[in-house]
């Protein structure tokens, strides 16, 4: 581009880079009052940052990192907005106060779109793949049209210490795999925290990424030209032939890690690092190009009037207010009650494998923004339960597909698919396999919508295979619902039988929220004995359930005096009917059907009538959700209770053995929980 770069380019990005560094330097001047909560700041980053930042559109989607101010101001977002969040102000347009300094979500008309940011270092790569791998859909399916030159491009914005984690390497591979749109900028100022490049990285970015088959760019990340030729390349090739790209961005480093964290306790490079400014070479550029140094004089200074005038206004800015720290835990959910036809009289038993497949088919008969992915899902096999067979037949291998042995991908890349519109349902093929995932669900998908104050809810549903059933072994039957309820933001089924599995799974498709549904592989097919009821007639297309609304399977006897609530889910049902045969009339049974959130209501309701409560479940007893709900119960029902509320679940042992009478011997069953109910009848 050399002297030939549009002037007015040219006095934006000065502008905006003079904007930036006015920024840092008040931060810093300040420190007392803006290192309250801690930030970082792009000075150093500045060129590349702007380079990307003023050639966004509308129509394209970005996830910037936290030390991307430069690029926000860039796009459009005002000083003062930022330092509304820099002082987690109510106003603060991001997260409304509830998240730190340059973490955007922005879904503003005109704005390319942010969704939810978080400070995982690195975890923002898979939810932006699946943002890029959502367009891409969009494009097969004819969701979506652009004219041409206009079609939207993804950008994901790391520090080069980020791609160390796995995380990173799961999205390369599935932005290579499947050449999705999207271009990764890595800005690489050689330092994690305190740690250099030379100390924890054996390759750099680029020979890193090659690594993955995806083409690179290298260059100066403080030289304006070489920058913005860059990117403008770049996305032009992204546009055009929509596959992945990653530019490799060298700069320095001119400011302290955080606020937290000073470069003067550590750095032993500042003074090179100080020769490769940016701001002093860009002004050199200007000169150049025409500009008078009384016009650049003007530019520097109506920026620090900008950012100190904003800076003033800021400070003045309404706080939270403590009942604004309750909102968006959840978006509304359109379902509130049970409707449909659960028992039609003209359908047949059906097993509760195929009632958990006869809803997603239907649901991908009437959505074409509904997908199903995840391992072994595709034609060839259609899951390892035969949960998914015959889909990538009926709807194609867009619609339905394998993806590697990711969970984190799998899990993660919901955030991005919903973003765009879609509905992904994904699975993760056994419980035993969702620890890779939890990072994805705890970080990204459950906090989105909270951290973005309601802007940016997930709405994807997670199967997961769940529970013991026929010598799993230590690998293939743990019960996992304890760890995934500690997970505030999301949703969690535990079906027992198939006319709620369909009738959840339909429900979670329209509940804009993260859903996971726990599928006991021990119920898929009523071969267990004792498991018949597991087994029901199809429900109506229409049925739906809402979440949190338990069912009652077994009533006492009236007559009964002595009478006792049983409260479970999923396998735990089956063990409570066949228990509830040795004390007829003496047991009510409670379904619970969804764990989170929880039906009190009816819980307090029904152990206050019966004043002895017992709840089973299949995993470890200790600590588990079942001791935590009988603690509650115990707080809310205390009075009226004429014993103490007993837990039943597996032996507390670090995992399920193999061998079949090891695994009798650590789980409950209906004998053991026979004997439970005749102690507490006891009282």
């Amino acid at each position: 581009m050399g002297k030939k770069i549009n002037k007015d380019i040219l006095k934006k990005s000065y502008t905006l880079m003079c904007t930036a560094r006015a920024l840092s330097d008040l931060y810093e001047k300040n420190k007392e009052i803006t290192s309250k909560y801690v930030h970082a700041t792009s000075k150093g980053h500045e060129t590349i940052q702007i380079a990307v930042g003023l050639q966004l559109t509308k129509n394209d989607w970005v996830a910037p990192y936290y030390r991307d101010d430069a690029m926000l101001l860039s796009i459009g977002i005002t000083p003062y907005e930022l330092m509304l969040q820099l002082l987690c102000k109510k106003d603060d347009p991001f997260s409304g106060g509830r998240t730190y300094y340059s973490h955007p979500s922005l879904k503003r008309e005109g704005f390319p779109k942010i969704p939810h940011q978080s400070s995982a270092t690195g975890m923002q790569g898979i939810p932006t793949t699946g943002v890029a791998m959502g367009i891409q859909y969009k494009e097969k399916e004819g969701l979506s049209k652009y004219k041409k030159g206009e079609e939207p491009v993804t950008v994901c914005s790391f520090g080069d210490a980020s791609i160390t984690e796995g995380e990173v390497a799961e999205a390369f591979q599935m932005a290579s795999l499947k050449q999705l749109p999207i271009l990764y900028l890595v800005q690489d100022n050689e330092w994690d925290i305190s740690a250099h490049a030379t100390e924890t990285r054996a390759v750099d970015a680029t020979h890193y990424a090659k690594g993955f088959g995806l083409k690179t760019y290298t260059i100066d990340g403080t030289n304006f030209n070489e920058s913005f030729s860059c990117i403008h390349k770049a996305f032009k090739e992204i546009r055009e032939k929509r596959t992945p790209i990653l530019v490799h961005a060298k700069v320095p480093l001119l400011n302290h890690h955080t606020s937290g964290v000073r470069m003067e306790w550590y750095r032993d490079d500042l003074e090179d690092a100080k020769s490769r400014d940016p701001l002093p070479k860009l002004r050199l550029l200007l000169l150049e190009n025409g500009f008078t140094n009384s016009e650049i004089t003007d530019i520097e200074s109506s920026a620090t009037k900008k950012v100190d005038l904003d800076y003033k206004n800021a400070l003045k800015a309404d706080d939270p207010k403590p009942e604004d720290l309750f909102t968006h835990d959840y978006a509304p959910s359109p379902v509130l009650e049970e409707i449909g036809v659960r028992l039609p009289k003209e359908n047949e038993d059906t097993l509760m494998v195929d009632s958990a497949l006869y809803a997603i088919r239907e649901l991908m008969s009437e959505n074409k923004e509904c997908l199903l992915y995840g391992q072994d899902v595709g034609k060839r096999l259609g899951g390892v339960f035969r949960e998914a067979a015959t889909l990538a037949e009926t709807f194609g291998d867009n619609r339905v597909f394998n993806t590697p042995i990711q969970e984190a991908f799998i899990i993660g890349s919901t955030v991005g698919m919903s973003a765009v519109g879609l509905k992904p349902i994904v699975e993760v093929q056994f419980a035993d396999y969702i620890w890779p995932g939890l990072n994805q669900l705890f970080t990204e998908v459950s906090r989105s919508n909270y951290l973005s104050n309601g802007k940016w809810p997930v709405s994807c549903i997670i199967r997961v295979p769940i529970g013991a059933y026929g010598s799993g072994g230590p690998y293939h039957s743990s019960s996992v619902e304890s760890v995934l309820a500690q997970i505030k933001g999301i949703k969690i089924a535990y079906p027992s039988n198939g006319a709620d599995l369909k009738g959840l799974m339909k429900s979670a498709y329209y509940d804009p929220n993260p859903v996971v549904i726990l599928e006991h592989k021990g119920l898929y097919w009523s071969k267990i004995k004792g498991t018949e009821t597991a087994k029901t007639i199809e429900p109506s297309k229409d049925y739906l359930i809402p979440f949190g609304k338990a069912n009652i399977v077994l009533e006492t006897d009236t007559n009964e005096l002595n009478t006792i609530c049983v409260i479970t889910y999923g396998m735990g049902v089956h063990w409570a009917i066949g228990a509830a045969k040795n004390h007829i009339g003496k047991v009510e049974i409670i379904d619970l059907r969804t764990i989170n959130p929880i039906d009190e209501k009816l819980i307090f309701e029904k152990v206050n009538v019966h004043g002895k409560c017992l709840i089973i479940t299949e995993e470890p007893l200790n600590n588990s959700f079942a001791q935590a709900l009988g603690g509650r119960i115990q707080e809310k029902c205390f009075r009226n209770l004429d014993a103490p509320v007993v837990t039943i679940g597996a032996e507390n042992l670090p995992a399920i053995p193999l061998n079949s009478t090891l695994e009798a011997t650590m789980l409950p069953n209906k004998e053991k929980v026979s004997n439970k109910i005749n102690e507490i009848l006891g009282f």
